[in-house]
Parts: C-alpha cells; structure tokens; sequence
C-alpha cells in the first residue's frame, strides 16, 4: 500500500504547531500554513517550512496529498475545506484533527468524496503536550483511506494511543462523548476541592492531589494537572473561576437526549460552566486551571504569571 512522509498542517496554533513538531520529529517532511503571519513566524522559527497561502501549501505536497486542519471548528473549517476543495487532486486526503462537530464531519466527507477527495475525521486528546509527545487519536472515515495513512497516526500517537472507530463523523463523535466525560470528572474534582476550602481545616491543596494521585482510586492526570496549578498558585488567587466551553459538552448532551440516554454529572457539569459565567467560585478556578493545564485554554487572570 503506497504511503507518503509528506503532510500540510494548516492551523498552527498551540495543538497544530504541536503536531507539526511531532511529526517533523518523527521523520516527516511537513509544511504548515495559518491565516495568521504571526504564528507563521512562530511556526518558521520552530523549523517548519511554513506558506503564505493554501494554494501554495497544496503545491509543495507530491501526490496523493494528505492534510491535516487543527482549526477551530465551524464556520473556519467550512471555509478551509470550500477552498482546498478547489485546490486537491482525486485521491488527496484530508483529515479533520480538531473537535468539529460529527454531524458536521459526515456532511464534509459526502461533499468531499463527489469530489474524489478523502475525508477522515480525528478527535484528539492529550492536550499540547499530548500533541507533540504523543496523542489520544479517535479516526473515523472510510476504513480503507485509514488504513493508507495509519502509519501517519501512529507516529503522532503514545503507544496503543490511536484506533479506527468506524465510518464518517464516528471519530469526532468518539471524541465528544470523551470531552463530555472529562466535563463531568473536571466538576466532581472541582466540588471535591471547594468543599476542603469552605472546611474548618487549612487545608495544603497541592499536597491533597499530590497524595491523591499516588495510590488512590482518583489519581490521574487531571490531578496532576491540579497539583501542578496549586503549586504555582496555592489558593488560585490570580484566576476567576470562569469555566469557558468549546462546545463539545453541549454536543454530547444534546445527542444524550436524542438518544434517550439520560446524563445527569454531564448535563449538570454544563449548567455549570454556564453559572460560573455569572460568579467566581472557588470550584471554578479549579475547572479553569485544569483546562489551562491540559490544553493551554484561555482563563480570566493569569495562572503563574502567564496570561
């Protein structure tokens, strides 16, 4: 089966530089483009040969072409995907590695593939540096256009990190259900912790998760993640808790009921992230400086004297 070393990342912010850098790592010769000339700059001084257009990216990849979007989802992916399908070839592939809606994924692979054009959807996980050590890879799409590029995903992913999860939009449908979990364990940490701050007790957080994840049934990376944000800001002083959502949670509940499976932790750690909107709560700092931990998301504040 014909493979290639050759890919385009197009989006190059925090998760697609992240790849980029893998994959360049791993052996691949990879250019990268963005919309923005700043993380272009950013991308060139990291060593990724960088474009400054889509049509340039396309013209630098021998065939069949295979690029990789880590874009944010909706209306940029509609409008990237509109202008490579006036740029590919029969045969080239394009593969979705941002947190897209599946619905959305299974509509851009029938349009896609009237154009002979391949479309794989890939949920990803690990946060950054899940990315450029070794991802969580969720990929959906034709089994047999998978198969060609595996090699691709294996090389981007930790050890037993990837697998094929069926036909088109079940990737990024995999993906969702994953980030509606991670809602729901995000909030019952959060709770855990604000009760230890309204006790009587003075009470060590960073210690609390530090022993916490050494042994205990609730030991895991996100409390790592927590350890880490205590250490650096022991009571979290410089965040609000305002507890931002990409979407993936409301996905997921929204399917929850047009499945008629009931999801209260998920539903409820939603409405959550919707009341932080209107108060600061300690519960909400947490949630915050875990997203900032795993995937460098945007808080109020700063964590560590870093915006």
């Amino acid at each position: 089966m014909q493979t290639s070393q050759y890919i385009g990342v197009v989006g190059l912010g925090k998760m697609g530089l992240a790849i980029a850098l893998n994959l360049r790592d791993k052996g691949f010769s990879v250019t990268g483009y963005d919309i923005d000339a700043g993380l272009r700059a950013k991308s060139a001084q990291e060593g990724i040969h960088t474009t400054d257009s889509l049509g340039a990216l396309v013209q630098r990849l021998p065939s069949p072409r295979l690029i990789w979007l880590m874009i944010p989802a909706g209306e940029a992916v509609a409008q990237t995907l509109e202008q490579l399908a006036a740029l590919l070839s029969p045969g080239d592939t394009v593969i979705d590695g941002g947190n897209s809606m599946y619905k959305d994924s299974v509509k851009n692979y029938h349009e896609l593939r009237e154009l002979g054009i391949h479309f794989l959807d890939c949920g990803t996980s690990g946060g950054v540096s899940g990315a450029r050590h070794g991802a969580c890879l969720m990929a959906g799409g034709e089994k047999t256009v998978f198969e060609r590029w595996e090699h691709v995903f294996q090389a981007l992913a930790q050890p037993d990190g990837y697998v094929y999860t069926g036909g088109p939009g079940s990737g990024h449908f995999v993906k969702m259900v994953h980030n509606g979990i991670e809602y729901g364990m995000m909030q019952a940490m959060a709770e855990g912790f604000e009760v230890l701050q309204k006790s009587e007790y003075d009470i060590d957080y960073q210690n609390i998760a530090k022993v916490w994840n050494h042994g205990s049934v609730i030991r895991g990376w996100l409390m790592e993640l927590a350890e880490s944000a205590f250490a650096a800001d022991p009571d979290l002083s410089s965040i609000k808790g305002v507890m931002n959502s990409s979407g993936e949670g409301k996905w997921t509940v929204e399917t929850a009921l047009d499945l008629g499976v009931p999801t209260p932790v998920i539903a409820l750690s939603l409405f959550m992230r919707y009341r932080s909107q209107m108060e600061d709560t300690f519960s909400g700092k947490v949630v915050a400086a875990l997203r900032y931990g795993f995937g460098g998301h945007a808080v109020v504040g700063s964590v560590g004297g870093r915006e």
